[in-house]
């Protein structure tokens, strides 16, 4: 079994220029991601959930080196992979770090047959062609294909067997690495656990460490080692994944929780709002907009992720009194600072 990759971000901020809207205004911000750090272990996964906005998928594409992030670091296996890099070095990441994306239509070219999809990658490492097909082989029977199908177009495969044929375009190179960006959201829930269990067994096999985009807690608990919670563009909660998903801190974090469980409706009054507008953020904590224990300290002042309990790091000013259950609702908190 190989050793996985340490991936570690500190600070990571991603800032996109909107299209000009006037001659004579600058063209607006919006910050997608701010300040988020985390460090994922050897072999272990990271579970990133929040709603659609919160900044999960951008998170991804910088640590795939697909945006690059406007300030922060990120290293893997303590080298920094946002610096400068020789050709090889680039290289060496885009064999480490791979990526299976959410549809499975749209993630293979209907014009290659399965096998020349596989083996794109080792094409574009130089690898030889009988090398190639054999790699190509192996791989199809290790996601449970069979090699005697590698020679189909993908209109000829179902939906769950083209996401296995991504997966082995994604274990091609040998990476260390996979980020999962809701790789089974677009599945029938029978193959669903098809293809969890292909990836758990997977890490177990290979030692790959993951980060894995959900929205499906249930999902997100069963393959996560460590889960994120993130809030417009923020990290408010993370730690393992058996405290945040039983035991969550942040108002935010027990809310997502509550409606996974079927405890709290959609429209119960501690759920409904939008998210705030991009253009125009909320002060101090983002969330003090829908989350009804904010107070004035939460207008003027941003949360800072703290460790709190048994280990969850929590950006919430009030996280003790509330689990406590002695904070009064004062909440929600509209309006500019």
């Amino acid at each position: 079994m190989t050793e996985g990759a340490t991936i570690t971000a500190t600070g990571l901020r991603k800032e996109f220029t909107l299209s000009q809207r006037s001659l004579f205004r600058k063209p607006p911000r919006v910050v997608a991601v701010d300040d988020v750090s985390f460090t994922v272990a050897p072999g272990t996964t990271l579970g990133l959930v929040g709603e659609s906005g919160s900044g999960k998928t951008t998170v991804a594409r910088m640590l795939l080196k697909l945006e690059t992030p406007t300030s922060g670091s990120l290293t893997l296996n303590g080298h920094d992979v946002l610096g400068s890099q020789t050709p090889e070095q680039a290289r060496t990441f885009r064999r480490t770090v791979q990526a299976v994306f959410q549809d499975p239509y749209s993630a293979l070219s209907p014009r290659l047959r399965a096998d020349r999809i596989v083996g794109e990658p080792l094409e574009a490492q130089g690898v030889e062609h009988a090398a190639i097909d054999a790699r190509v082989a192996e791989l199809f029977d290790q996601v449970g294909l069979g090699r005697e199908v590698r020679h189909r177009y993908p209109h000829e495969f179902s939906g769950g067997q083209r996401q296995r044929i991504a997966i082995a375009r994604a274990l091609s190179t040998n990476p260390k690495m996979l980020v999962l960006d809701e790789p089974v959201s677009a599945l029938d829930v029978s193959v669903r656990a098809q293809i969890l269990a292909l990836l758990r067994s997977m890490q177990e096999r290979l030692g790959l460490t993951y980060v894995f985009i959900g929205h499906d807690l249930a999902i997100v608990r069963y393959l996560s080692s460590m889960v994120g919670v993130m809030y417009f563009g923020r990290m408010v909660e993370i730690g393992a994944a058996s405290d945040v998903l039983r035991q969550p801190l942040h108002p935010y974090s027990r809310r997502l929780v509550a409606v996974a469980s079927g405890a709290t409706r959609l429209g119960d009054h501690r759920i409904t709002g939008d998210l705030p507008s991009p253009l125009k953020p909320p002060s101090g904590c983002t969330f003090r907009t829908r989350c009804v224990y904010a107070d004035e300290r939460c207008r003027a002042e941003i949360p800072r992720l703290r460790v709190v309990g048994s280990g969850q790091q929590v950006a919430c000013h009030h996280v003790e009194a509330i689990r406590d259950g002695v904070k009064p609702e004062t909440g929600p908190l509209g309006g500019d600072a």
